[in-house]
């Protein structure tokens, strides 16, 4: 099947800087060329990112691209988050990304407000019935705070219940992992689109430390191979391509809707990316 009939997104994070916001722009106007069916945008805990991901998700509109912000609920109140919703539909938002989110720095359980994402999507679902579509994220690896891998296929399960449309998953290299979280959740009855992120792989150092922080494993063969290359990044950028290509190939072959691309406010790789798969 041709890339184009498949779905793509494309995820960035705000900027502080007017000459940041003009590079994004840019970036954005390279990757739509690739007919995305939306970009989403990430926002800090408790909303320490707000502005900046307001600023983006007008950006977007303005380019005439659906956007979907993401919407952490940990550190709002259910007003604080009605007041963000009903902007963002004046805005003309139509896509939720729903997530628990982390928890801010010394900040406890015993704040107000929602504690997990299923919570979210459920008071979404009231207040708004359809007028947003609900993503939620998947962790094919499981979640690095899940007690165990049955406790997270059920935290997961839980979200779709409350209403999620489809589900977006951290990033990961292991495609038997993605596979057999689909098969179990499969099992569990949910039958929403689980949608493959993948992360293009620009520097080891960057890779190690942010999979590091989520859970996402890096193979030990691949883990090796990259820092063997040391500052070598053009056999870096080249064996990346070739992995999260080829990995891309067999979740599209073995029936995964669509790709989303945390691009880390880049265009290239993604690119490279794409155009490979659509000769594939």
């Amino acid at each position: 099947m041709s890339l184009s009939q498949k779905n793509l997104s494309f995820e960035f994070f705000p900027v502080r800087t007017p000459e940041g916001r003009a590079k994004q722009i840019h970036i954005r106007q390279q990757l739509r060329a690739l007919s995305p069916s939306f970009f989403s945008c990430t926002s800090g805990a408790g909303g320490s990112t707000r502005e900046g991901t307001l600023q983006m998700v007008r950006d977007i509109l303005a380019e005439q691209t659906p956007v979907a912000p993401h919407l952490p609920c940990i550190g709002m109140t259910e007003e604080e988050i009605k007041i963000l919703l009903d902007e963002y539909y004046a805005l003309g938002v139509r896509r939720l990304v729903a997530l628990r989110g982390d928890i801010p720095s010394g900040v406890g359980y015993g704040m107000q407000g929602f504690r997990y994402a299923n919570e979210l999507v459920e008071f979404v679902r009231q207040e708004y019935n359809d007028k947003f579509q609900i993503i939620v994220a998947a962790y094919p690896e499981y979640h690095p705070q899940a007690q165990s891998a049955a406790d997270d296929v059920k935290n997961f399960v839980r979200k779709v219940k409350a209403g999620a449309d489809f589900a977006i998953t951290q990033y990961f290299f292991n495609t038997d992992a993605y596979f057999r979280f689909v098969d179990d959740v499969r099992a569990q009855g949910v039958d929403i689109p689980i949608i493959p992120g993948i992360m293009p792989i620009e520097s080891f150092n960057k890779l190690a430390r942010f999979s590091d922080l989520c859970g996402a494993e890096i193979p030990r063969w691949l883990r090796l191979k990259l820092h063997s290359y040391a500052d070598d990044t053009a056999s870096i950028k080249a064996l990346a391509l070739d992995v999260v290509g080829e990995m891309c190939e067999r979740l599209l072959d073995g029936g995964a809707s669509g790709l989303h691309f945390y691009t880390m406010n880049n265009a290239e790789l993604t690119t490279t990316l794409c155009n490979r798969l659509e000769k594939h």
